[in-house]
């Protein structure tokens, strides 16, 4: 009998592709879990666009349990388990790569509950990861941008060959995650290998704040379409 899993969703590519590898490990992907933070700049959890995530995954065609987050630093950690702590699950996956902050933490939450932590790209070589997403046909976007060489003009960018090759170039100047796991940007998948439906952007606008170079792209009306 196949293990039931929650998986921590954000929307963006790291817990996109986790949905993605637990399927195709044979996994029962019983839920998506979304924690919608009430500040702006959590520690723990993805902000920008966050609300769209039950579009996603209807996209996706599996159910979503939403929890809110005060997205003050440690009491999230408590938001997280009372968020996963009546899931009938028998482990939590996440898409981390490198942030030992929320990888030690979610793995405090699942030892209390007794449930299995699975992270399959903790530790994988960031190239080589957003090779694989663009090679698999994930179709993803940058929606937030905060770090150096980072333009405006990156906000609603594609997730591309050429858009890797910038930031890898980024990496060797600044020493920008070209993973973007210190928080250097933030993403949206839109569709891919295991979306029934894709995500089409019908109104947006380009939130930007000129004095710390850094800004978000707000999405609007969404809506699906059929492949």
């Amino acid at each position: 009998m196949a293990k039931a899993v929650a998986v921590l969703f954000s929307g963006g590519k790291d817990s996109t592709r986790a949905v993605h590898w637990c399927l195709e490990k044979g996994y029962e992907v019983r839920c998506l879990v979304t924690l919608v933070s009430h500040r702006e700049d959590s520690y723990m959890f993805h902000v920008p666009n966050i609300g769209l995530t039950s579009k996603l995954a209807e996209a996706i065609g599996i159910k979503i349990e939403k929890s809110f987050t005060s997205g003050e630093k440690e009491k999230e950690v408590g938001d997280l388990k009372r968020a996963l702590g009546n899931l009938d699950v028998d482990g939590v996956a996440c898409g981390g790569i490198a942030s030992n902050y929320q990888k030690g933490r979610i793995e405090k939450v699942c030892g209390e509950l007794g449930l299995e932590l699975i992270a399959p790209f903790w530790g994988a070589d960031p190239e080589r990861f957003m090779e694989d997403t663009i090679k698999m046909g994930f179709d993803v976007r940058f929606v937030g941008v905060y770090a150096e060489g980072l333009g405006k003009d990156w906000l609603g960018r594609k997730l591309d060959g050429q858009s890797l090759k910038e930031l890898i170039a980024l990496n060797k100047k600044y020493g920008v995650s070209f993973v973007g796991e210190g928080g250097e940007f933030e993403t949206i998948t839109l569709d891919g290998p295991i979306f029934k439906k894709r995500v089409e952007i019908l109104d947006s606008k380009v939130v930007w704040d000129e004095r710390a170079k850094s800004g978000h792209l707000e999405i609007g009306k969404v809506r699906l379409v059929h492949k």
